[in-house]
């Protein structure tokens, strides 16, 4: 599978850690432990939400933030 933003098929998987902040969420971040797709020659980094923590996101209110 080639790059969506090169035609590099030089990608690799790693583990990754990330917190997204979000305000008005009672909580300060959310964490995540996705899997990431990084293209070696460009950078593009890709990565999916799993459905159960995207739920959390829904339940936020960004424009009274």
């Amino acid at each position: 599978m080639s790059c969506k933003r090169c035609p590099s098929e030089n990608q690799k998987r790693f583990s990754a850690e990330i917190a997204i902040h979000l305000p008005g969420m009672s909580t300060p971040h959310i964490f995540l432990f996705p899997m990431l797709l990084v293209c070696l020659d460009c950078g593009l980094t890709e990565f999916s939400i799993p459905e159960t923590e995207l739920r959390r996101f829904t339940k936020v209110d960004l424009a009274s933030a």
